[in-house]
């Protein structure tokens, strides 16, 4: 009997702080404050935006892409790619369809956890930065200037780019193998695989220096010109572009054009030396690399890159598959950005780029 009644009071126990849990989850939810779960979940959903922002806005543009690195890293002793006409054309006749795709596999599997990361590293580091600013000036109204967005992006693409360089690496590879080229490299993880086995860890952050050198201005100033643009148009409303205090995508594509034009014109230059530093010590690296048994140049680091392809193919050498990459950037960065904003608003996250 007396067994009975402890069970029984156990379990009246039980109810009781169910009861009270509820009511408890139930006041927050009235005052809008959200549990632990709810923040893991926004973060997923902020994460699961960002990569299928990156992948969609990668594979709309991968033959651009493909063009690109294969003018970059072209042995200058043999030109096969002349222009973006003529390239996407020559690709086409000699590799068919999948050839203008070549690549674009890995390449999403780099971009998507790649865009993944960054687009949420932004939404923090722009936190950290307001919140850190607001202390420092006391003013506790106080917004992210251009330069406040400028160095939450730049942090972005440092911590993005050096979580998934490795896949950016072997990526510019098996974007530049041929049918004809001696070895071949299967796919993204044999890839990995070969080159850590054949030369070694640091072989697979090779031109990272470069890399990150040049995400600094490319993904701060994507950042900072989209947000502080956007700003710019919703509070004058110039040209009469905001409509109930929102923009219209075609405007937020524009936006996104615009930036991802600044960012990657100024951060050209350190991206083809980035792909020819990738390139060095390929033992099996087809035609368009090696010039059809032409000595091809070796870099000992990114200070010698820069000299020696100026010195061999001039300044402009510095700026080769811009064009290509120009075409390819603008409507990748404008689509990125619309994209991660309607699956974010599509998915109901409240979590904001500020």
């Amino acid at each position: 009997m007396a067994s009975e009644d402890v069970v029984g009071k156990s379990r009246g126990d039980t109810a009781v702080n169910t009861i009270v849990n509820l009511a408890e989850e139930a006041k927050l939810a009235r005052e809008g404050v959200k549990g632990p779960g709810h923040q893991v979940l926004t973060v997923c959903k902020s994460l699961f935006a960002g990569g299928v922002a990156g992948g969609l806005s990668r594979t709309a543009v991968a033959p651009l892409e493909r063009l690109k690195i294969l003018l970059q890293v072209q042995n200058p002793h043999s030109i096969k790619y002349n222009g973006t006409v003529q390239g996407l054309k020559y690709i086409w006749r000699t590799e068919g369809l999948r050839g203008l795709f070549k690549g674009n596999g890995t390449n999403c599997a780099r971009i998507v956890p790649n865009s993944a990361v960054k687009f949420f590293s932004y939404e923090q580091a722009s936190r950290g930065i307001l919140y850190l600013y607001r202390q420092q000036t006391g003013d506790e109204n106080a917004q992210l200037s251009p330069i406040l967005r400028l160095g939450a992006g730049a942090t972005a693409g440092i911590i993005a780019m050096s979580a998934t360089y490795p896949m950016d690496m072997v990526r510019g590879r098996i974007t530049v193998q041929t049918e004809k080229s001696p070895y071949q490299y299967r796919g993204m993880f044999h890839a990995l695989g070969t080159v850590y086995r054949e030369e070694g860890f640091r072989a697979l952050y090779r031109g990272w220096l470069p890399s990150v050198i040049g995400v600094v201005p490319y993904v701060g100033l994507n950042f900072a010109v989209y947000e502080s643009l956007k700003d710019w148009l919703l509070q004058s409303n110039a040209f009469d572009l905001a409509k109930d205090n929102e923009l219209h995508v075609v405007t937020r594509l524009g936006c996104g054009a615009v930036a991802g034009t600044i960012g990657q014109t100024v951060a050209y230059p350190l991206d083809v030396v980035r792909r020819r530093m990738q390139m060095v010590g390929w033992s099996h690296a087809a035609s368009i690399v090696t010039g059809e048994g032409k000595e091809a140049l070796q870099y000992n680091g990114m200070i010698d890159a820069f000299r020696k392809t100026v010195r061999h193919e001039g300044f402009g050498a510095l700026y080769k598959g811009l064009v290509p990459n120009s075409v390819k950037v603008v409507p990748s960065i404008a689509i990125a950005f619309v994209t991660y904003e309607a699956v974010k608003d599509v998915l109901g996250v409240e979590m904001r780029i500020d």
